[in-house]
């Protein structure tokens, strides 16, 4: 399995690659081309291929009749059968909300996002400087990051590691977290959502720099905005930081710095480890890691051709431009015996088994502040606050009953569930309101938030349900008190698996003392498009109580996704045609049955619109991809000359407004100021230069992309080249995206079956379960 991340190109992340020189980045966009699948028999409403590759009689129908109806087909209602498989999806593109866009006096949500993600990230910083004992990471080849490496090595060669690295002090009593420093935050000042482009005088000359060393002249404008003030002198004296342009691989790099360093280039030279190396990390952050073991990153430095892998990673810590950790390992009986006492250890002493990260200081700072702030939502909850529950909790029904008698008595409760599961923080949120307690509950995407407004009835009249981008630049919610804080007694996160690190540590330090947090989500959907994985991170700490809940998902796609969910993919019955599954050879008859499907077939059978209809696929690449699925259903569905940078108003859209992030929407026309969309209710213009990094079409999408978000029907389609990108969670977040009617365009045969049986989440490397055990005892 390739340990490549996936790069900025796909908005679908593999998930947890590591670092990989080998060559190009796995990803669905270049998946190898499969021999085109045969069509599978059919089965009821099971997507998977019989085990011996036998096929039932209704085959020869649908093989016979190419461009007949799918849906109309009784027999093509019937999946093959089988129960072997497990996927997990890509990760690079999540969901969000637009900015309001209604006149230029107002101020988007991106801009103000934009505005609390750098004031939180100041906040951090100064966090950061006050603690006792900062990390070092100067002092070139000594210090703590060369007693780190030189232990790694020690440890490595079967040598016992030196005292000081390893020794810990003892642990102080446990304290609440302190206060983080807050200020407010007004929002008249916020910069402009999208970030002035740089000086035309600036990008002439990084263009003149990129002739010179042979790199195509339209990076020019990315390179500016990349590297800042003074890029041309920067990019002459270290050509190796052209690989902080997104998109600039390392062989890449190396071209470039040859042509502009001649004889002075060579590939030990320290300028390229230090830039190969935080490039590497960048890609890890990518993949959804807040961190790299030592080992991994020096191996992956190898595969990039680095001749001294130690050296480089010395020379990045030592210039302050990624932080090297210990954290120690709970593993009974993993420890080796410290030694002789003459060097420092105790006869009898077993020395604790530890692991050394390397990680960029952005999602270092983030994972710590969002540790410490946890803590303080665990510890600083008033001692009478069950009280206010009592009542309530005693006349509560028995699903919610659990989930209220949690939060009368802690700071922090976890809450899985699938989609019909939601009814119970719906009723958590109508009690605390009716309690008279500032309680807000906030969803991913606009159509979440839309879903759970509507459990709530009249209560979500007046804010009761924001976005999560919405509630942190201050655009939705109760807004923030003079410190900083939102004015709330109870946040209810709902989607929690799509938090990053970056996203949940603003969160949580905007929480004033003795408010509560509720994370609620599914545990088997897609991780977020970001660095970490916080919620899996908190289930796997126990650091909090952990209520779930026992509503199933009903009808035959709840009935499927549950058994996807623990990795068995089942045969249900269908009599309404819940769930039809349509063989189909290779690529080209997936995008024909794919656009038969939304155009005719489902609307015919379940009066469902194409509007109403999504297509899910596992990349943008390839021959069944999003560019291809949308360019067919757009000529079927709104034909035009795509005078607007490929756009006729109508056309469907996915607008990413920020990394991560993807709002559905419409084009509604377009002017000198760029493309007019309305995306969530609310129009939104694109500046004319961005309209193709952040703007496609929306017919068809990634499963990360689609997560947070519900239609009527969907149509998963899995080509034969895309077997490679299945995984369990991708295989459910896919399906569970249906609320209707689920239609499977099946050409992989039996890659899908063991996906869901064999093929889990990609594990990503954190540092989040350690830093909340030194800080919040287990539950149990």
């Amino acid at each position: 399995m390739s340990t490549e991340p996936v790069p900025p190109e796909s908005t679908e992340n593999a998930g947890a690659a590591t670092p990989d020189a080998a060559g190009e980045p796995g990803t669905a966009d270049t998946t190898a081309t499969a021999e085109p699948a045969e069509p599978v028999s059919d089965a009821t409403a099971a997507p998977g291929a019989p085990a011996d590759g036998a096929r039932t009689g209704t085959d020869a129908g649908a093989e016979a009749d190419a461009d007949a109806d799918p849906v109309d087909q009784d027999d093509s209602a019937e999946g093959p059968s089988g129960a072997d498989g497990d996927a997990e999806g890509d990760g690079k593109a999540g969901d969000g909300e637009a900015g309001d866009g209604e006149a230029a006096a107002q101020l988007s949500e991106a801009e103000a996002e934009l505005a609390a993600q750098k004031l939180e990230r100041e906040r951090i910083e100064r966090r950061k400087a006050e603690k006792a004992e900062p990390i070092v990471s100067g002092a070139k080849l000594s210090g703590k990051a060369a007693d780190l490496l030189a232990a790694v090595r020690a440890v490595e060669g079967g040598a016992k590691p030196p005292a000081t690295v390893f020794d810990e002090p003892a642990p102080a009593p446990r304290r609440p977290a302190p206060e983080p420093v807050r200020r407010p935050q007004p929002m008249a000042d916020v910069p402009s959502a999208h970030a002035a482009p740089p000086a035309a005088d600036a990008v002439e000359e990084v263009r003149r720099v990129l002739a010179a060393g042979g790199a195509p002249e339209p990076l020019a404008p990315q390179a500016a905005v990349a590297l800042g003030e003074g890029a041309e002198e920067l990019l002459r004296e270290d050509p190796w930081q052209l690989l902080r342009v997104p998109g600039v691989r390392p062989e890449q790099a190396d071209g470039f710095a040859r042509a502009l360093l001649g004889p002075e280039c060579s590939p030990d030279d320290e300028r390229r480890g230090r830039a190969v190396t935080v490039w590497l990390l960048e890609q890890a952050a990518l993949a959804g890691h807040t961190a790299l073991e030592l080992p991994a990153l020096t191996a992956a430095l190898g595969r990039q051709a680095v001749p001294d892998a130690d050296a480089a990673v010395q020379g990045t810590l030592a210039e302050g431009e990624a932080l090297a950790f210990q954290d120690a390992l709970d593993e009974p009986g993993a420890g080796q015996p410290a030694g002789d006492p003459a060097e420092g250890g105790e006869e009898g002493e077993e020395a604790r088994p530890v692991r050394v990260l390397v990680g960029l200081e952005r999602y270092a700072l983030a994972e710590e502040s969002l540790a410490d702030a946890l803590a303080r939502v665990v510890n600083s909850l008033p001692k009478e606050s069950a009280a206010r529950w009592e009542q309530i909790t005693a006349a509560a029904s028995a699903g919610p009953a659990e989930l209220l008698r949690a939060v009368a008595g802690h700071g922090l409760v976890l809450h899985t569930g699938g989609e019909a599961a939601r009814a119970e923080p719906a009723a958590l949120l109508t009690a605390a309101r009716s309690l008279g307690l500032r309680a807000v509950a906030a969803c991913h995407t606009p159509d979440g938030r839309g879903r759970f407004a509507a459990l709530l009835g009249e209560g979500a009249g007046d804010g009761a349900v924001v976005t999560v981008p919405g509630l942190i630049a201050g655009a939705e919610g109760p807004g923030r008190d003079a410190d900083g804080a939102f004015a709330l007694d109870l946040l209810v996160l709902l989607d929690a698996p799509q938090l990053d690190v970056e996203s949940a540590a603003m969160l949580a330090e905007s929480l004033p003392d003795g408010a509560q947090l509720v994370l609620s989500g599914d545990p088997a959907v897609l991780w977020s498009a970001g660095p970490g994985r916080v919620f899996a991170d908190l289930l796997a700490a126990r650091v909090c109580p952990q209520v779930a809940s026992r509503t199933p998902d009903p009808g035959p796609i709840g009935e499927l996704v549950s058994g996807v969910g623990i990795g068995e993919l089942n045969q249900v019955d269908a009599p309404g045609k819940e769930i039809v599954i349509v063989p189909v050879r290779d690529a080209g008859e997936a995008v024909h049955r794919t656009v038969q499907l939304v155009a005719d077939s489902v609307p015919r059978a379940f009066g469902i619109s194409p509007e109403e209809t999504v297509a899910i696929t596992p990349g943008h690449g390839g021959a069944a991809g999003t560019r291809a699925l949308n360019a067919a259903l757009k000529e079927r569905l709104n034909p035009g000359p795509g005078r607007f940078g490929g756009f006729d108003p109508g056309d469907r859209i996915a607008y990413s407004p920020a990394p991560g992030r993807t709002v559905q929407g419409r084009v509604v026309t377009a002017d000198a100021e760029g493309l007019h969309l309305a995306c969530a209710g609310a129009p939104v213009v694109v500046p004319r230069e961005r309209v193709e990094q952040t703007v496609r079409h929306g017919w068809a999408l990634t499963a990360h992309q689609a997560v947070g978000s519900r239609w009527p029907a969907a149509v998963v389609v899995l080509p034969g080249d895309a077997a490679q990108a299945l995984s369990r969670p991708w295989v459910y977040t896919a399906f569970d995206r249906a609320e209707r009617h689920l239609s499977v365009v099946h050409g992989v045969e039996q890659a899908l079956p063991r996906a869901v049986a064999e093929i889990p989440a990609k594990p990503r490397t954190t540092r989040l379960p350690v830093l909340l055990r030194a800080q919040v005892p287990a539950s149990g």
